[in-house]
């Protein structure tokens, strides 16, 4: 078909992701799909080798266009080709130039016209399961339009797509979690503080027995559009604060990345004290140590002070410059290491005499 006859699929999931809507022009959707979504590379590899006439785009009919329900990118790679202009600032962005017989062969590309319920099965296994993933987000909102949109059950669909992990009802259940939280308005997403979103920390975190008992989250196979309880939303609006945080208020979230702060969190959610202290407004690592029973907390820090003291003594000929409050520093260290280790020789041998600590004893 013409590629003049195309036009790009405004419902795709990755381009959900983004500010474009229904409305969006030609020349925004190119912008979102060279900006984010790395269009610059097919354009290379479309200028050196043409269009690969084996992988044709999917069509679909839908208001008397033609719209590209697969190969958007391919589709904007070469009517960027054709028309450098629908960059902005093209010269910058390093578009090839290519000859007047190139591009009259661009002018059709192969095409297979299908349905989107005819073609769902092939997208879902390329984009969710397969070789060419979408983020999780895109694919929460594309399980969500089949099973909406056609019926088809949540397991019926993990089948056709070739998924034995549950990552279908997991990324649904993130869905639903997020636009339950939206409809009761404890959480907006335009309001999140970063601009990418993370939506993998949901749907992770969602996995962790104390977030999903501190939001008290339904079983996984149940396809209830309102997961969590109407009683725990100030808890699910508290939840989405802590993993997105609020622009309006000036809130950071308290997750950075999911390792090791979305199984922090998990950690301080069921336990009492420490979630007291993340609500009082203490940091996460904070609220994380309270949750952890003494003996893990005294571990750590003992390997830790081995780590540290290794350190400091393999940088002792050239990191100690003689200085004396240094020296009365390492004299309080002796002493309380000479003093713990008293401590825990007595706890390990009771009954037994003190025996003073020695070096290398």
């Amino acid at each position: 078909m013409k590629v003049s006859e195309l036009t790009f699929d405004r419902e795709n999931p990755r381009l959900v992701e983004s500010d474009l809507t229904i409305q969006s022009s030609e020349t925004d959707v190119i912008g979102v799909l060279w900006k984010e979504m790395d269009v610059k590379e097919l354009v290379m590899s479309i200028a050196a080798s043409g269009f690969f006439r084996h992988e044709p785009v999917i069509i679909t009919r839908e208001k008397g266009e033609n719209v590209v329900i697969e190969g958007n990118r391919r589709l904007a790679a070469v009517k960027v080709l054709l028309d450098p202009k629908l960059v902005k600032n093209p010269k910058s962005k390093g578009i090839p130039q290519i000859t007047e017989g190139a591009k009259k062969a661009l002018m059709e590309i192969p095409t297979i016209s299908k349905t989107r319920k005819n073609a769902w099965r092939y997208l879902g296994f390329k984009h969710v399961n397969g070789p060419a993933k979408w983020s999780s987000y895109a694919k929460s909102q594309y399980i969500a339009d089949v099973h909406r949109n056609f019926g088809i059950a949540l397991g019926d669909i993990a089948e056709q797509i070739g998924d034995s992990h549950r990552t279908v009802q997991r990324l649904f259940r993130g869905l639903m979690v997020i636009e339950q939280a939206e409809r009761l308005k404890v959480f907006d997403r335009e309001n999140r503080w970063r601009n990418h979103f993370s939506f993998s920390h949901l749907y992770t975190g969602l996995d962790g027995s104390g977030i999903s008992a501190f939001i008290d989250l339904r079983p996984e196979g149940d396809e209830n559009r309102d997961p969590v309880p109407f009683e725990k939303k100030k808890e699910l609006g508290e939840l989405c604060l802590w993993l997105y945080g609020n622009k309006r208020d000036k809130k950071l979230p308290v997750i950075e990345t999911q390792s090791p702060h979305l199984r922090q969190l998990d950690a301080v959610v069921g336990n009492r004290e420490s979630l007291a202290a993340l609500r009082a407004g203490h940091n996460l690592n904070f609220a994380y140590e309270l949750s952890r029973p003494s003996s893990a907390v005294f571990d750590d820090a003992l390997h830790h002070a081995k780590r540290e003291l290794q350190k400091a003594r393999s940088m002792l000929s050239t990191g100690y410059d003689g200085s004396e409050e240094l020296l009365k520093t390492a004299s309080m260290v002796a002493t309380l290491a000479e003093d713990l280790y008293e401590e825990m020789k007595r706890k390990h041998n009771p009954g037994k005499k003190k025996k003073r600590f020695v070096e290398g004893g």
